[in-house]
Formats: C-alpha cells, sequence, structure tokens
C-alpha cells in the first residue's frame, strides 16, 4: 500500500516541488495551503489519483484538524508531514516592527508547525501500524539571520526546539523527527536574489541559488528512511551562497 504524506504550503516553490517528488515515488498526497487554486495547479501536474487539495490555513487549529480528518477519510493514515508553510515580514529595523507582522509570522512559522505536529502526532500513535515521520523545514536562519529578520529567524530557531521536542517524544510511539535546513532554492520566494540581497556588511550582492529539485530528493531520501533511523538535520544550501563564513 502507498504510504500517505501531508505536505503544508503544496502550492508553490519548495512545497509544490516535494509534493510532485512524493507522488512520483508513489506516495499519496494531501496538499495544504491557503491559495485553492495554487493547490489545484499543483495536482495537475502529478499523477492522476495521486492527490487531494486541501486548502488549509496552518495557523487557524480547526482548518489543521479538518486537514487531518479529511487525508485520513482519503488514504487511511498519515506517514509522513512536511511542515513547510513558511511566511516572512517586512525588512525594516527591530524598533520600527510592526507587531501584527510579528504575530502573523509566529502564527504561520511555528504555531502552525506546531499545529500540524499535534495532529499529525496524534494520528500516528494511533494507526495501526503506528507510528510515522515528521519533517521541518527549517532554513538557513534557524542558524544564521539575514540583515532586518527577526520575526523570520526567530521563528525559524524556534522550529529547532520544536523538531528537537517532537524527535524526543515521537520515540516511545515510533515517530521519527527531522529537520531540513535550505539555502537559496530557486523558486518565487529567491528570485530577487539575482538583483542583490542585503548582506551584514550594509552591501548589497546577488547570491547564488540551487535548482529546487536538489531540495526534493533531499525530503525524498529522508522519508524513505525506515523508521529506525532518522537524519535530525540536513542542511541543503547553494554551494557558493555567503553561509559558511556569512558576516
Amino acid at each position: 500500500m502507498s504510504k500517505v504524506a501531508v505536505v503544508t504550503g503544496a502550492g508553490s516553490g519548495i512545497g509544490r516541488a516535494v509534493s510532485l517528488a512524493l507522488a512520483g515515488a508513489g506516495w499519496r498526497v494531501a496538499l495544504a495551503g491557503r491559495r485553492a487554486e495554487a493547490l489545484q495547479e499543483t495536482l495537475a501536474s502529478g499523477p492522476p489519483g495521486s492527490m487531494l487539495s486541501v486548502p488549509t490555513d496552518v495557523s487557524d487549529p480547526a482548518q489543521v484538524e479538518a486537514l487531518f480528518a479529511k487525508t485520513v477519510a482519503t488514504f487511511g493514515r498519515v506517514d509522513l508531514l512536511f511542515n513547510n508553510a513558511g511566511s516572512g515580514a517586512p525588512p525594516i529595523e527591530i524598533d520600527e516592527h510592526d507587531i501584527g507582522h510579528w504575530r502573523r509570522v509566529v502564527d504561520v512559522n511555528l504555531t502552525g508547525a506546531f499545529l500540524c505536529t499535534r495532529a499529525a502526532f496524534g494520528q500516528m500513535k494511533r494507526q495501526d501500524p503506528k507510528g510515522g515521520r515528521i519533517i521541518n523545514n527549517g532554513s538557513i536562519s534557524a542558524h544564521a539571520p539575514r540583515p532586518r529578520s527577526i520575526a523570520y529567524t526567530a521563528t525559524k530557531h524556534a522550529i529547532t526546539g520544536l523538531t528537537k521536542s517532537t524527535a524526543l517524544d515521537g520515540r516511545a510511539h515510533d515517530i521519527a523527527c527531522g529537520q531540513i535546513d535550505i539555502g537559496n532554492a530557486a523558486t518565487e520566494m529567491t528570485a530577487r536574489m539575482s538583483k542583490g540581497v542585503p548582506q551584514p556588511d550594509g552591501s548589497l550582492r546577488p547570491e547564488p541559488v540551487m535548482d529546487v529539485s536538489a531540495v526534493a530528493d533531499a525530503v525524498l531520501y529522508m522519508a524513505g528512511l525506515p523508521l529506525d533511523a532518522n537524519v535530525p538535520f540536513m542542511t541543503v544550501m547553494a554551494t557558493k551562497m555567503p553561509f559558511i563564513g556569512r558576516g
């Protein structure tokens, strides 16, 4: 029987690439995201019958519960959650940061990941056979910030704690949890990097990017491991991007 995955932020970029890679490898995939039209585009690009579109705001507990209920009702179980949905805030000085922007980033990036983890964890404990895997998209910003990115960076550092706690608590239930930290995958979000990105020294310089398929391949590898093996943390980045030695 095919394994079942839930992918958040599946309407574009990394989420779409990972969803299509999983479906191409024989997984059944529930696509979650706020934009119904974008999810339909992802669904239409995959093998017929392999995907389910469930428009979801991951910051809403009721919508997250509905996402997992519909996934289980359609596919029978959940073997994988890829916590990928994310949001950023305008790049401004800390003292000028709007509290509404802060709360939105925290709601999506951290609370949303927790809500999906909570729902997946409960389902994985109950199902037969029990267990499953959760992979969190941590980002390079889980290690080192970009200038004027306090909300995004704070939530991505917090994802590392979420990953570690989930991995520890999941041991008793055959639930593995790992994190993939991605640097400069070529998506809509990184298109601006070819025109220049603010650097810690105050300069503006273009940064290299890598094909998003490298991320999809890495997630597919992590997802395909047996549950007695885990990749707690993996970094996949454009080779020449200024991360090693950033600053």
